[in-house]
């Protein structure tokens, strides 16, 4: 297709000054001329005419569209071109060749020996300063050891790259990187060639059915579907079966290492994780392929098996419903004859009352607790709630005791509560294990001090005995003195009686105050001494390894008494009382 010729407006006013013609406006082309270049474009494109030739002799495909073939108006050609299509020579000048690239590394060709004025002071390298420096900050620079100077680095270009320049990819590749690879490979082809010349001299069929397998393998590449998988040959795509987020994984159902095998590459777990428990919702992957129809086609292959082996022609494959009769014939004669067997154990033995059971669910589920509700669903009225137990064995009492070991609590120390006694497994002796001496350690000395914890008052009442005998006594001698006495002087008497009857009774309250008195000081000295032993006992504890502390949260809590509190408050410290270290 001849270009159509569009001159600047210089060239036509250049042209004018040469011709010295002064023209109103260009010749237009006329009709003829437009189905002349119409017919010569046609028949460029058919091959009949000879192709247009450009300003270098050059031939331009007719077949170029016309937008692409016309140069514009600015551009002052005079014939068809394709110039204008071409890198331009003024602007290619501008910008860097792709060959160049920046410089990677350092140049090792010229190592310097001596400081450099002007150098890095830690390197020693002249193409950056101290501040720039990346090397590992020496403790004396190599500026003032003159050693180990490192190497410059190269000048970089300053490259001006084009707009395609800036973009490519390959820019600054060296192309004797990939010959590495290459090399690397033809060492492992030489290498296989080598074996498989090997394996020829020993078995030439081996390596025969090796290549074919390669063969194979690369055949039939794309059509293979691995597990969890969804590959498409056409696309080149791999959508993997992942499983739901909210679901567990399978791996964290038993992290056992000894448990079922885990296949991270497939995601398979093909046994139970769990297998001591009865009910899971996930026992494996096999549990899966081995349900619903499988297991019937597995029963029906044995005793197709089976039958064929007592002599009975039948095929699961062949007969199928041939198979399935007699399938349902033999389990119908078996049940009847497992039927007969148990009819006849229960008319021998006896015992058909205990198969007249209801079924488990309902002996489980059935109640007579009568239990009230509110229109909200709480329970307004209903049983007890019981306290749920631990796995340990509760209420066990051994060797008589009547409580248990724990029940009793004294400075420190466990026992039964029964006897009080604070040996462990011990025999249980009653009310008279109460009286046992106890021992404690001192907190100072670390010895066992004997307290005695004996209950005196049988003694006492025994004293109380005696003095009552002997009053008793004293009165009935008394009074046969007085009986032996004469009549005249019977008032007489009967004074002298009365003064020592008054006098006998002041005699007995003295005494009684006395005993009441003894009895409070005695009980107030109990009470000072078990004082002391608990705060000797405490002072203990504090002193000894909180680990090894005993616990005390299964004391008996009671009411202290009036000699308790009096000892408490006798012996209590009084840091506030100035006088309290004179004490």
């Amino acid at each position: 297709m001849a270009a159509t010729t569009r001159a600047s407006v210089s060239q036509i006013l250049r042209n004018k000054d040469d011709a010295g013609e002064e023209e109103d406006e260009p010749k237009k082309k006329s009709r003829e001329d437009w189905r002349k270049a119409k017919e010569l474009e046609e028949a460029r494109k058919a091959g009949t005419a000879p192709a247009a030739v450009d300003e270098t002799g050059k031939d331009i495909n007719p077949h170029i569209p016309q937008y692409i073939s016309s140069a514009p108006w600015y551009y002052g050609t005079s014939g068809p071109t394709l110039k204008h299509q071409r890198p331009q020579e003024d602007r290619e000048a501008q910008f860097t060749k792709l060959d160049t690239f920046y410089n990677k590394g350092v140049d090792t060709t010229k190592v310097a020996t001596k400081f450099r004025k002007g150098a890095c002071e830690n390197c020693g390298a002249m193409t950056h300063k101290k501040k720039d420096c990346l090397d590992r900050p020496r403790k004396i620079g190599a500026k003032y050891t003159n050693a180990g100077i490192a190497p410059d680095e190269f000048n970089q270009p300053n490259l001006n790259l084009s707009y395609d320049g800036k973009r490519d990819r390959w820019n600054g590749y060296d192309p004797s990187e990939h010959k590495a690879i290459i090399e690397e490979y033809q060492k492992i082809e030489e290498a296989k060639r080598e074996l498989r010349a090997k394996k020829l001299e020993q078995d030439p069929t081996a390596v025969e059915d090796d290549d074919n397998a390669e063969e194979d393998e690369d055949k039939y590449v794309d059509e293979v579907d691995m597990p969890g998988t969804k590959v498409d040959s056409k696309q080149r795509i791999t959508v993997r079966n992942l499983r739901i987020r909210e679901d567990t994984a399978k791996y964290l159902r038993n992290l056992d290492p000894n448990s079922a095998y885990y296949d991270p590459k497939t995601r398979s777990m093909r046994d139970n994780p769990n297998p001591e428990t009865a009910e899971s919702d996930y026992t494996g992957e096999n549990f899966v392929r081995f349900t619903g129809d499988t297991r019937a086609h597995a029963a029906a292959q044995l005793f197709a098996w089976e039958a064929h082996a007592r002599g009975v022609d039948v095929h699961l494959l062949a007969e199928p419903t041939k198979l399935q009769v007699l399938q349902r014939e033999y389990h119908d004669k078996f049940h009847k004859f497992k039927t007969q067997v148990k009819e006849s154990v229960l008319e021998k033995y006896g015992g058909e009352e205990h198969l007249k059971v209801p079924p488990r669910e309902l002996l489980l589920a059935q109640t007579e607790v009568f239990t009230q509700y509110n229109r909200d669903g709480t329970v307004a009225n209903g049983p007890e709630k019981q306290l749920a137990k631990s796995k340990y064995e509760e209420d066990v009492l051994i060797n008589n005791h009547t409580s248990v070991w724990g029940s009793y609590w004294r400075d420190g120390q466990w026992g039964y509560k029964c006897c009080h006694s604070f040996i462990k497994m011990s025999y249980c002796v009653g009310e008279a294990g109460k009286s046992v001496v106890l021992e404690v350690k001192d907190a100072d000395t670390g010895k066992a001090s004997s307290s005695s914890a004996v209950f005196k008052e049988p003694a006492e009442k025994k004293k109380d005995k005696k003095e009552k005998e002997k009053s008793s006594s004293s009165s009935s001698s008394s009074s046969s003195s007085s009986s032996s006495d004469s009549e005249p002087d019977h008032r007489s008497k009967t004074e002298k009686t009365s003064k020592k009857k008054k006098k006998r009774k002041s005699k007995k309250k003295r005494k009684k105050d006395k005993k009441e008195l003894k009895k409070e000081e005695d009980k107030l000295k109990k009470a000072l001494e078990a004082e002391e032993r608990q705060q000797k006992h405490a002072s203990y504890l504090l002193s000894v390894d909180e680990r090894k502390r005993p616990y005390n949260s299964m004391y008996e809590a009671k009411a202290p008494t009036e000699e308790e509190m009096e000892a408490y408050r006798m012996k209590r410290q009084r840091e506030e009382d100035p006088m309290s270290q004179f004490m």
